[in-house]
């Protein structure tokens, strides 16, 4: 063995078996990769695996390799010897030169047997690819060449995903979007085949409509490659795979297996296979990969976001991610791909196509020429003519020729259009009699884009078209029956072979569509159309043999209604499959299946009822259908419909078809009704919804539907003509309601302006893209007069220009309804602008033109300006830049706003000059102009000359003090000016007010002077006291927020004797300290018109003076007041000490100061010298309650102290002064420690000599109390107490008021506590319990009047058990306990009692009984939220005989038997005014008693019956017309009918005095409303009827509010 051997002597197999054993042990110690591809190596001999599975059984695999290659061909053993020399690792270097040397080399044999096998494939290929041409193209009308086939280029929107929503009324004009969907084209459009050129090596798209011939397409690029033509290179490998076929893959494959088993298996062999797999691999670049058809796949291609690793080639995968791997590069990276789907799947393939295009729709002349091609015109005079009239009813008719601009649809549309010729030629034979009735017509067929036709047709006229052409009432009006006479085509072609059908026209099918031959057409189409569905439900649109009867199949194939297709199945067998002619016919048939046969149930048929949206989405669910099922469902709910299928139906073996049908249809059309009042629809569901109704041909349901859409909102939609056409339907058929319509971003063609001229009733239109430019522009403007009830037009974000702008304004001139233009963000610049303002003076009622952001100067704002001296109405022209220009017109006022405009001095001059040119101007707002002194001073030369009425504003206009000077001289050089406003942050703001100097008497306002926020410094006061000169009529002047300082502070106090008119100067924000303060204090007992000094933070915050325009009222009150500042000792003695000067009745106010003990102590040593103090208030400056005593003191220390108030928190001392002893002033010192935090000193003139005491939310302790007790007897003019204390019951024998609050006083407490006051005082007047609050009212000698407890959970249990809840009480409280109700025996003069929330049983009603004949005197009783029996309210209704003029109110107390009882006790209670029996279940019989008895009730004016538990109030509404004085009707939540609002209409003329009716929560539809609105007209008096919820539409609501306001039908 260490001997060489010569290669050309030495056999290699049997060097392998040599070599076997060492060979073993060094496999052995490789990688499994390597072993697996060593194994790998045996897959192109067949049977190898079950060698293997066989050996590997009882030996290693390894092992069985060798065995395996031992005994192969020598050139199978060489290979596998020179891969394992390659691979392998650690073979010593005698056994690799061995195997090297035995092996030899075979590369440049095997290359060559690669070579072989490829172009082997490539000649199988072709011929494939030119079978399947010629397969297709059978019966093909056109030829197909790609440069004849037009594209348009797109590109992604990669980053935004488009929702599915309209924007609502809060977004609208925000912006406006501009793609259409989520691509965008680019170029208007090239050729396919210019297109694919450039494709080499990368992903590229191609997606058009079902029916665009995207197979066909791909079928002849396929051809093209195989005759070495077309832009794939012919040296590429041309891959061509359907999606459709690809379903039937379910295992995992290889990408071997998918090209060598499913497309197409090689001859030769596994060598064959290898060789091709080999050459594939290593030239992968050399390979064209057609997908055809991804729309129709089941599954979702994946999209690796993430870095993409390639992928095992000798791993199986599922079908989904070998196509996934070839798209993102991980398979076969350099490859080129063309993918094919529709718009609506084109977004799975987002991010890995580097270029996509769509198909266009065929035009006019594409469409014409097909029909032309169809009919066959080759010198046959017949089928010219067929042609020909076929070709002009095509173009008459939209449903048609929309669907001809598919290649597909466009043969769909011949065979119709064939079907209505031959069919109307028949009928004009059968007129003129039956002797031409024996011809036999010629059966023709399309054979290689030829077409064989009869030639007995009688001819008569101008080329035979006079007999030939059917009526414009026999062509389809909806695409429903369009499919229906395609139906009718094909059965007819199926009876007698293309021939014509001459049975009796009585014979056929309904509405001259779908012919009824014989039952076995019948059959067929039931058949059919059950298949269709079938396939609908499982998502299937290929059926196998099987699948359908042989009979018709046949049929279906012989007349063109299915074709026939090659699949090959998982095995690789090739079987035949069969397809309907497109899926909208299958579709279709399904559709008949949903409205004939009983299987089908309501809910299957409501799953599928759905409308689609046209905008695409990565969240869209696939589907291989075009979603058009529910508009041919809507389609055959038209009654026109109804014969065809009960014929259908019948033929399917049902039984009463004809109500079932009738009942089916019903369905569709209530499910139609819900979408039409639905306001949540987005635009292309609305614009689905309108093709539906059209569809239906209901003009009912197009009534509702506008009816719930005063606007129409498109966004981002392809509109087609047919689009508008269904549009227009919906508007006219939905009556004479005025409708708007908003196009945004919508790709519309031209001729969709002339079908939108056929609405009628549009008040608004409104467009919205860049893609409206001049010529868009100037077709709207040829259309524009037609919409005779346009109101407003819109054409914003759009390029227009001048030229556009030239072509809207002819046309506008003849709309003179308009009143809104908005022609904003355009290009129109200063020309187009012009254009715009000559059409003012004609259009007599514009309201408002908006130009703003059109690319325009100054020069465009001078048109408008001089327009205002021709066109007298124009109110308003508003320019901010050139971002904003509007003109607002209207007779009233007139102003102008330029604003943010940079003019120089020369501009300024020349806008000075033309506005002076201008009639009387009531405004000119010349804001945000920052302008230099110069410009400033032009306009303030010019001002005089500017006729202004009112003020000229001009905020941010000029930025320094010299500027502000300049202005301020307006006051003394300019009369007209009274008012200035000047307002300094980063730029002046400025209003100067002028009054008219055309007035022969002026009345000045107000003279007020604003340099707010001016950076002014105290040596700038004084250039500004010079520039205001001699304005002594100046009346406010704000000098906040500056820099003035004390030393401004005294500047301004020399100047106040100048001022004679001044009533306020604002000097806050300062920097003011206690050295201004004092000298404030100085200027309030100096100035005689100072009257109010407001200071806070010592000056530093608010600084307000205030004077009094009348001398005579200086006497009076003057007000010195200082919050939330620290205020030292001293400054309270140097404060109070000046304020001793002061000769009016002054108020001082230290609040929020937090006073020291040495303040306050320096306060009472100085308050005895300050007789001219009335009030003195220090709320929240008190931090003690030592020293809040030592102010209470004040009752005892002073005379002229009469009302001292404590509160808890911070003590609020309110003291009133007696100044003079003929004088009674009242004192209020409140110790506040509390939630009011006030301390207030007040010191009033009142008739007499009261003081009162209040002490709340205290924490006082016993000895401050003491203190309290000790102050309050000594003091007998006390004459008000409150106190909100614990545990505090006071007893008081004067005249006095006492309040008390306690959380304890609930339920038993409260009536405890009502018993104990009745026990420790006999003069109480009245007593009232409300929640946690005791009020006593004293007075000597008095008898009680009023008994109160409302809501205080008190059960009726303790109102009678009073005295046994003593025992159950602590024994410390039972001795002083009275019993409640013996205390109240004795009182007779009971006016009102309140027993609300007691929940009260029948004991309690029963005492409270045997109480009433004692209290003659009572006016009042609620009983409300009370738990009272029938039996006890009749007893309790009987005892009220005797009180006439008693109020009523028991919410939630009556019932049935009550009500009754009232209806015979209220005809007695003639004086009763008020009834309130709300929340009683009163029921219908109630309610009739009640009516009666109110008929008596002469004085009754308010009622109230809300919540009864009936709907029949008509009674009561009827009786209503009794009570003269009625002014209030409540009744709400009861459910009430049209009958009852109807029944208020009636009586509402007869009560004069009624000013408000509560229907809310009840069931008045518009019909009531409306009764109701009309009898307003005859009531003055009624302010508000409420119907709020309603069954009233939004829509309606609204209309009948806006007639009269006095409807409310919102919940406020």
């Amino acid at each position: 063995m260490d001997d060489e051997v010569d290669p050309n002597e030495e056999n290699v197999n049997s060097v392998l078996a040599q070599e076997s054993s060492e060979l073993f042990h060094i496999l052995n110690g490789q990688s499994p990769t390597v072993i697996m591809q060593l194994c790998q190596m045996m897959a192109s001999e067949a049977g190898w695996q079950n060698q293997l599975s066989a050996a590997s059984s009882s030996t290693n695999p390894i092992q069985a390799m060798l065995d395996y290659f031992r005994t192969a061909r020598a050139e199978k053993c060489r290979i596998f010897l020179q891969s394992v020399c390659l691979w392998c690792e650690n073979i010593p270097m005698r056994l690799e030169s061995r195997l090297m040397s035995v092996a030899g080399d075979t590369s440049s044999e095997y290359e060559m047997m690669q070579q072989n096998h490829w172009d082997q494939y490539f000649t199988s290929v072709r011929g494939l690819l030119q079978r399947r041409w010629e397969r297709l193209t059978e019966r093909l009308v056109k030829d197909v060449q790609l440069e004849n086939v037009w594209v348009s280029l797109r590109t992604t929107n990669r980053v935004r995903d488009r929702p599915d929503q309209t924007p609502g009324s809060a977004d609208r004009g925000s912006r406006t979007p501009e793609s259409d969907g989520d691509y965008i084209f680019l170029e208007s459009r090239l050729t396919l085949e210019t297109f694919l050129q450039g494709c080499e090596g990368k992903v590229t798209v191609l997606v058009g409509q079902a029916g665009s011939g995207k197979t066909l397409l791909m079928s002849c690029l396929g051809q093209q490659w195989a005759n070495g033509l077309g832009p794939i290179p012919s040296s590429y490998l041309f891959v061509l795979l359907e999606f459709r076929q690809l379903n039937l893959l379910s295992r995992p494959l290889t990408l071997a297996e998918l090209l060598l088993q499913h497309y197409l298996p090689p001859n030769g062999g596994n060598d064959a296979q290898s060789a091709i797999v080999d050459c594939l691999l290593s030239n992968p670049e050399q390979s064209c990969w057609v997908l055809d058809g991804y729309d129709e796949f089941h599954g979702k291609l994946n999209r690796q976001e993430m870095q993409r690793e390639p992928l095992d080639l000798e791993n199986p995968l599922p079908v989904a991610d070998l196509i996934s791997g070839l798209l993102n590069r991980q398979l076969l990276k350099g490859s080129t791909v063309l993918v094919t789907c529709r718009v609506r799947d084109v977004m799975d393939l987002d991010g890995v196509s580097d270029k996509v295009g769509q198909l266009l729709e065929w035009g006019h002349h594409e469409i014409k020429e097909y029909v032309d091609k169809f009919f066959g015109v080759k010198g046959d005079s017949l089928n010219r003519a067929l042609g020909a009239q076929a070709a002009d009813l095509l173009l008459s008719s939209r449903h048609l020729l929309a669907m001809s601009s598919l290649p597909a649809l466009c043969n769909i549309c011949c065979i119709c259009l064939e079907h209505l010729l031959l069919e109307g030629t028949q009928i004009s034979g059968e007129r003129s009699g039956e002797e031409d009735s024996r011809g036999e017509p010629r059966a023709h067929s399309e054979q290689g884009g030829k077409r064989e036709g009869s030639e007995d047709i009688a001819k008569g006229g101008t080329n035979g078209r006079a007999q030939l052409c059917p009526t414009l009432a026999q062509i389809p009006t909806t695409l429903t029956q369009v499919y229906l006479t395609v139906l009718g085509a094909f059965l007819g072609r199926g009876s007698n072979q293309g021939g014509r059908d001459f049975r009796p026209r009585d014979e056929r099918f309904p509405q001259s569509t779908v012919n009824t031959q014989t039952t076995l057409s019948q059959y067929r189409l039931c058949t059919l159309s059950r298949l269709a569905w079938r396939g609908l439900e499982e998502s299937k649109i290929l059926f196998e043999e099987e699948d359908i009867p042989q009979d018709v199949l046949e049929f279906s194939v012989r007349t063109g209604l299915m074709s026939q297709v090659e699949l090959r199945r998982q095995d690789g067998m090739l079987v035949s499959a069969y397809c309907f002619i497109h899926l909208t016919v299958q579709e279709f048939l399904a559709a008949l299946r949903l409205m004939t046969s009983a299987d089908v149930s309501d809910a299957q048929l409501k799953k599928r009822f759905s409308l689609k949206t046209r905008w695409t989405t990565k969240s869209n669910h696939k589907t291989v259908f075009t979603d058009s099922l529910y508009l041919y469902v809507c389609g055959l709910a038209s009654p026109q419909c109804t014969p065809a299928l009960v014929q259908l139906a019948r033929a399917s073996g049902g039984t009463r078809v004809q109500s079932w049908v009738q009942k089916r249809q019903e369905l569709v059309r209530k499910m139609l009704k819900t979408l039409c009042q639905s306001n949540t629809l987005t635009g292309p569901k609305i614009l689905e919804l309108c093709h539906c109704v059209q569809e239906s041909q209901d003009h009912q349901l197009a009534k509702q539907f506008v009816d719930a859409r005063p606007t129409l909102e498109l966004r981002n939609i392809r509109l087609l003509p047919n689009d508008i056409e269904a549009l227009a339907f919906v508007v006219n058929a939905g009556g004479d309601n005025d409708i708007g319509l908003d196009f945004g971003a919508c790709s519309m063609e031209l001729e969709c302006l002339d079908v939108l001229s056929r609405c009628q009733s549009i008040h608004c239109l409104s467009f919205r893209s860049r893609k409206y430019g001049d010529k868009f522009a100037e077709k709207l403007a040829s259309v524009l007069p037609e919409f005779t009830a346009l109101r407003k037009l819109e054409f914003c974000g759009s390029s227009l220009t001048a030229m556009g702008a030239a072509c809207l304004a002819s046309g506008l001139q003849k709309c003179p309804d308009i009143t809104e233009i908005n022609l904003s963000d355009n290009n129109l610049k200063d020309n187009g602008i012009g254009h715009i303002a000559e059409i003012f003076t004609k259009l007599q009622k514009l309201v408002s033109v908006m130009l703003g952001r059109n690319n325009t100067s100054l020069k465009a704002v001078d048109y408008l300006i001089e327009k205002m001296s021709s066109c007298l109405n124009i109110q308003h022209v508003c320019a901010d830049g050139m971002k904003e220009v509007s003109v607002t017109f209207s007779p009233d006022t007139d102003k102008i706003s330029l604003l943010n405009q940079d003019w120089s001095k020369p501009e300024m001059r020349n806008l000075a000059r033309t506005l002076a040119r201008c009639p009387s101007l009531s405004v000119l707002d010349l804001s945000g102009g920052q302008w230099d002194e110069q410009t400033l001073k032009t306009l303030i030369q010019f001002l005089p000359e500017i006729r202004i009425t009112e003020k000229i504003i001009l905020n941010d206009s000029c930025s320094s003090v010299e500027s502000l000077v300049i202005l301020t001289s307006l006051l003394s050089h300019c009369p007209p000016v009274v008012e200035l406003h000047i307002r300094y942050k980063h730029t002046y703001t400025v209003h100067c007010y002028h009054i008219c100097t055309h007035s022969t008497i002026v009345v000045a306002p107000l003279t007020p002077t604003l340099l707010s926020c001016c950076n002014l410094l105290p040596a700038d006061l004084e250039r500004v006291w010079k520039s205001l000169g001699t304005s002594s009529g100046l009346t406010l002047l704000d000098l906040s927020n500056n820099s003035l300082g004390n030393k401004g502070l005294r500047k301004l106090l020399d100047v106040l004797p100048c001022l004679s008119n001044i009533q306020e100067i604002n000097a806050s924000n300062n920097g003011i300290g206690m050295e201004g303060v004092v000298m404030l204090a100085d200027a309030l007992s100096s100035y005689d018109s100072l009257t109010q000094i407001l200071i806070s933070d010592g000056g530093k915050d608010q600084v307000i003076l205030k004077f009094s325009p009348n001398k005579s009222m200086c006497l009076f009150f003057v007000f010195f007041r200082i919050r939330n500042s620290s205020l030292l000792p001293s400054n309270v003695t140097t404060l109070c000490t000046r304020l001793v000067q002061c000769g009016s009745h002054l108020e001082l106010e230290f609040s929020h100061c937090s006073l020291t003990d040495r303040a306050i102590k320096n306060l009472q040593k100085v308050l005895p010298k300050m007789m001219s103090l009335q009030r003195l208030n220090v709320s929240h400056s008190i931090t003690s309650t030592t020293d809040a005593l030592t102010l209470v003191s004040c009752l005892n220390d002073s005379q002229r102290v009469t009302s001292v108030e404590l509160r808890y928190r911070a003590f609020h001392c309110h003291f009133i002064f007696l100044i003079h002893p003929p004088l009674s002033l009242s004192l209020m010192s409140a110790c506040s420690l509390g939630e009011e935090e006030r301390c207030l000193i007040w010191f009033r003139q009142s008739g007499g000599c009261e003081k009162s005491l209040s002490v709340r939310e205290s924490s006082l302790k016993r000895d401050h109390l003491v203190r309290l007790v000790d102050i309050v007897p000594n003091y007998p003019c006390v004459a008000k107490l409150d106190v909100k204390l614990r545990n505090c019951v006071c007893a008081f024998h004067s005249a006095f008021l006492i309040s008390i609050e306690e959380s304890w006083i609930r339920s038993e407490a409260a009536v405890c506590l009502l018993c104990r006051c009745l026990d420790l005082s006999s003069n109480i007047q009245t007593i009232s319990i409300h929640q946690t609050t005791l009020h006593l009212s004293l007075m000597k000698s008095a008898e009680m009047t009023s008994v109160s407890l409302v809501d205080c959970a008190v059960d009726g249990i303790f109102f009678i058990l009073c005295m046994n809840i003593a025992t159950a009480m602590e024994q410390s409280q039972t001795n002083s306990l009275l019993d409640l109700l013996a205390a109240m025996d004795g009182l007779t003069q009971i006016q009102g009692i309140e027993l609300d929330s007691w929940r009260m049983a029948d004991a309690g009603i029963e005492q409270l009984t045997r109480l009433l004949p004692v209290w003659k005197d009572l006016k009042k009783i609620s009983l409300s939220k009370n738990l009272v029996s029938d039996q006890s309210g009749e007893t309790l209704l009987e005892a009220l005989r005797r009180h006439n003029d008693v109020f009523i109110r028991d919410s939630r107390f009556l019932g049935d038997l009550t009500a009754a009882k009232m209806a015979v006790v209220l005809p007695s209670l003639t004086h009763l005014t008020v009834l309130d029996i709300s929340e009683n279940r009163i029921g219908c019989e109630g309610s009739s008693n009640l009516s009666k008895a109110i008929m008596s009730m002469k004085n009754l004016r308010k009622i109230n019956l809300t919540a009864v538990g009936t709907s029949e109030l008509c009674p009561v509404a009827a009786s209503l017309a009794h009570c003269p004085l009625i002014q209030d009707v409540g009744l709400g939540w009861n459910n009430c009918s049209d009958d009852v609002a109807l029944e208020l209409a009636r009586v509402l003329p007869l009560c004069h005095n009624l000013t408000q009716i509560d229907l809310e929560s009840n069931n008045v539809s518009v019909y009531g409303a409306t009764a109701l609105l009309k009898a307003l007209q005859y009531c003055p008096a009624l302010h508000l009827i409420r119907l709020w919820r309603n069954k009233v539409l939004q829509s309606e609501a609204q209309r009948l509010s806006q007639t009269d306001r006095r409807l409310n039908f919102s919940f406020t």
